[in-house]
């Protein structure tokens, strides 16, 4: 399993280990005579997982899910913390050395239809990994293009055809075999599945689950939504303004959630009901991330806030057995019903 702030029993060396992660963006100024505005995107991030499983990281838009993929990466270097994969810090690397260490991570983007060149062939596409790795026989990498197209549902003669004749579906399966063609061992997914038809959601996240159970990979799932990271996830890390404030089992999270931000998650989700759909309640607007505070980040929209919630952050403590929650009030969460964990 996934552990946050834990570290992972003797028989169960993480994979990805992520310590104290922090990110930290500089805003153009808007006066010269006036400090230029920070945004803290991660605000000392922990993370462990170990091979064959998978991390489910959500929250809303702005939380920092999409920043910490980026980290995890090695696509941007942190502010502050590190991210070690098989033991290895990947910030520390030397360029070279770093290229060689991405034949064990791979990353799968958000839109099918932006994360592939539309001017390349889907065999050129899918190779460009394994070739930045180095020179490899032509015929040998040929094959091998082949093999994953096969593993992702695709066939053989699809290698010489353009990203444009293929369906949004089929261009993620190239996209998931782009990231397979090294044989890693993590793949990183940012929002894999959300500009896809739910048909057509399914078939990918199938796919994604039948790969896990063929070659023991882990996955990090970024997502908004609560029912993917539930299919496919072991442990859910729940991100606000730039923090973990809820990391667990989606059993836990689902049926005894101990934040009132993942209540909320959970309750923004619509239900089909007598007479219709449930509505949502009105989006609460998420605090700014360049202003600082002292209490806890969540507090301007909990009804459970007080005077503590606001002078003194929580930390992300033990509710329960592998079950952590950073909310001064967690055991009176639990036990509310979700409907009254935010205020409308």
């Amino acid at each position: 399993m996934t552990v946050l702030d834990q570290p992972a029993p003797a028989h169960e060396t993480p994979l990805l280990d992520v310590k104290d992660l922090a990110q930290r963006y500089t805003l153009p100024r808007e006066n010269l005579f006036k400090p230029a505005a920070h945004v803290r995107a991660l605000n000392g991030v922990s993370a462990q997982v170990t091979a064959g499983k998978s991390l489910g990281v959500v929250g809303e838009s702005g939380s920092g899910k999409s920043t910490f993929a980026r980290l995890v990466m090695a696509l941007e270097r942190p502010t502050s913390g590190s991210v070690s994969l098989l033991g290895r810090d990947l910030n520390q690397m030397p360029p070279d050395e770093l290229r060689r260490a991405r034949r064990d991570f791979q990353m799968v983007f958000q839109d099918p239809y932006g994360s592939l060149d539309p001017r390349q062939t889907i065999a050129r596409i899918v190779a460009e990994p394994l070739t930045a790795l180095g020179r490899m026989d032509r015929a040998a990498l040929r094959e091998r293009v082949a093999t994953v197209l096969r593993q992702v549902g695709l066939r053989d003669a699809d290698m010489d055809k353009f990203p444009h004749e293929f369906s949004g579906g089929q261009r993620q399966r190239i996209a998931i075999a782009r990231a397979l063609i090294t044989q890693p061992k993590l793949i990183v997914a940012d929002e894999p599945v959300s500009a896809l038809d739910v048909s057509v959601q399914a078939q990918v996240l199938n796919l994604m689950q039948d790969l896990q159970d063929e070659f023991g990979l882990s996955y990090i799932l970024i997502s908004h939504d609560l029912a993917v990271v539930d299919l496919l996830c072991d442990e859910i890390a729940v991100m606000y303004l730039g923090r973990i404030v809820e990391q667990g089992s989606p059993q836990d999270l689902f049926a005894h959630g101990a934040h009132p931000y993942t209540r909320a998650l959970l309750e923004a989700v619509p239900r089909a009901r007598a007479g219709g759909v449930r509505r949502r309640r009105g989006a609460q607007p998420i605090a700014s991330q360049s202003t600082g505070s002292a209490g806890c980040p969540y507090a301007s929209r909990c009804v459970l806030a007080d005077q503590h919630c606001r002078d003194t952050a929580p930390a992300l403590r033990p509710v329960g057995q592998a079950h952590l929650a950073a909310c001064h009030y967690a055991e009176a969460v639990m036990a509310l019903p979700p409907a009254v964990a935010e205020s409308g």
